[in-house]
């Protein structure tokens, strides 16, 4: 008869052999390209811009493969911090200088830095409703010295400079630190312009009647040039495809989910093992 410890030893193989035999499957289903053939690159932004990592790399992913001659941005985005935004733009304008086409689809909301990434497209579409524009550029900076009266708090600043301490939440602003921060701002805002009037192929005065801040709709915005062509995301897929000669309903591609341990462990073993789901199956 076994030793109780050498069937379990048995059994913990078992099950060993089980799980690396699931690693790899979601390994290869997490890191393979999709691409076996001539399709259209998908890649989505949606939510505020904080990072632009992912994304960036999933148009460089698409930018090396001959296979993917059109990249379809999908835009669901208020926008957000500004370099992680100019970070994204200035991916896809070197995508487009290496020969890859660009249409973006514009959902609900691509506006301020969502409509800044967009603009270097080749085709935008838009849904008549979506909320878009926003060009513009802000800074908020809290001031809680109030708060901290009440409280009975303080805070005493070393500097090495008058203005090294610059939008401290400790104080009111000055005036002459508003007007340091104002040219900032106005630097950045005309960036944003320039971008907008160039790749959009609009004077700038144009823009710059635009560019107080406004949202528009879908259709506004087709109106004043800000955007080609009005429809869905659908509609935007059927664009792509005319584009790179693959008809109407081309094959998609999606970017790879680089595979991680963290993440199977976190993640995938609960999203598959622990999580009720409903689900319409044979068996």
């Amino acid at each position: 008869m076994k030793s109780p410890w050498v069937v379990v030893g048995i059994v913990l193989g078992a099950l060993f052999l089980v799980l690396i035999v699931v690693l790899f499957a979601v390994g290869l289903r997490d890191t393979e390209s999709g691409i076996g053939g001539k399709s259209i690159g998908l890649v989505e932004v949606q939510g505020v811009i904080t990072d632009a990592r992912t994304t960036v790399r999933q148009i460089r992913h698409f930018t090396k493969h001959s296979d993917v001659p059109v990249i379809l941005l999908y835009v669901d985005s208020p926008g957000g911090v500004v370099t992680p935004s100019q970070e994204i733009y200035s991916e896809l304008k070197r995508a487009k200088a290496k020969g890859k086409k660009l249409v973006v689809s514009m959902g609900t909301l691509a506006a301020s830095g969502g409509y800044y990434i967009s603009a270097p497209a080749d085709v935008i579409v838009a849904n008549p409703g979506t909320t878009t524009g926003s060009i513009g550029v802000k800074l908020e900076l809290p001031n809680i010295e109030g708060l901290l009266k009440k409280l009975g708090v303080s805070v005493d600043v070393v500097k090495s400079s008058e203005f090294k301490d610059i939008g401290s939440p400790y104080r009111p602003m000055q005036p002459e630190e508003r007007q340091l921060m104002q040219g900032t701002i106005m630097d950045v805002y005309d960036q944003f312009v320039s971008v907008v009037a160039e790749d959009r192929n609009l004077p700038k005065d144009s823009v710059l009647k635009l560019a107080d801040g406004r949202v528009l709709s879908g259709r506004q915005a087709q109106a004043c040039g800000l955007v080609d062509s009005l429809g869905t995301f659908n509609d935007a897929v059927a664009i792509a495809g005319a584009l790179a000669g693959l008809g109407d309903d081309p094959r998609i591609s999606r970017p790879p989910k680089p595979f991680r341990w963290r993440d199977f462990v976190m993640e995938d073993v609960v999203a598959r093992f622990l999580m009720p789901r409903l689900s319409y199956l044979a068996w």
